[in-house]
């Protein structure tokens, strides 16, 4: 993994929200991990559409699983912050680190107890009261500008 801020999806499962995150990665320079498996192929029409013509531009890893993307994060030292709608932390609150890694989970069920738990910061949106969630895709490109704000990283 190269160093500077990194995305990572744990298993995602819709097409769509993959091909908008990867647009914005391309756009905004910062790599994604997708820990497997996913709700899709590749190769699907959805993907694609949304990410247009800039999904060729994203830098992205592919882990078999969590463990194989937990190991490479752990060998580089990087924090992993978990974007939950479950967490304490508000997102306006923490201090992000440039070579952050933003884990977001499934747009289904999140992550599991024991991935929540190796979080080093569990990171929330903050939303008007009665609303549970955002879209996975417009919650990754809150907290990526905010990351990037924070830490200087948007592309010149």
């Amino acid at each position: 993994m190269a160093r500077g801020m990194r995305i990572a999806l744990y298993q995602p499962e819709i097409a769509g929200n993959v091909g908008a995150i990867l647009r914005l990665a391309a756009c905004f320079c910062v790599p994604v991990d997708i820990i497997m498996p996913t709700g899709f192929a590749f190769s699907d029409a959805r993907l694609k559409r949304a990410a247009m013509d800039y999904g060729a531009a994203a830098e992205v890893t592919r882990h078999a699983n969590f463990e194989a993307f937990d190991a490479a994060r752990r060998t580089e030292g990087r924090r992993l912050m978990l974007m939950s709608s479950h967490a304490s932390q508000r997102l306006p609150d923490v201090a992000f680190r440039p070579d952050d890694i933003l884990l977001m989970g499934s747009e289904s069920a999140g992550v599991p107890n024991d991935v929540r738990d190796l979080a080093d910061v569990r990171v929330r949106i903050p939303m008007a009261p009665g609303f549970r969630s955002l879209n996975i895709a417009v919650s990754t490109g809150i907290a990526v500008a905010e990351a990037l704000r924070q830490t200087g990283g948007f592309p010149q």
